[in-house]
């Protein structure tokens, strides 16, 4: 058993439902499968489930635990500091694809 750690900056969506929460109410919450370790308070880009850069979070809660199930996750609990202007999500996109997402074709 161990902890996984996630890339500082970038706080990648699997589900659109989450994502969605975020950008329409301000924060959301977000389950992750496995212990990972998300630093509290630290400001972060968040991608959509298509890898696309959209806003800037902020980490408020990070709890990592065993569900009924006997699974290890991991709630990521953010609230949204600012969406991402035309021109930065291009290039946090661009940027993304090329150090973590692999290249865009």
């Amino acid at each position: 058993m161990g902890f996984q750690t996630e890339f500082n900056s970038v706080c990648k969506f699997k589900s659109a439902q989450e994502f969605y929460e975020l950008m329409e109410y301000g924060k959301c919450k977000m389950v992750k499968s496995g212990f990972r370790v998300y630093p509290t308070g630290q400001k972060v880009i968040a991608y959509t489930p298509e890898n696309e850069a959209a806003a800037i979070v902020r980490i408020s809660a990070s709890i990592a635990e065993i569900n009924f199930q006997g699974s290890e996750i991991t709630s990521v609990e953010m609230e949204l500091v600012r969406k991402l202007t035309e021109e930065e999500a291009r290039i946090q996109t661009a940027l993304a694809h090329e150090m973590f997402f692999g290249d865009k074709e």
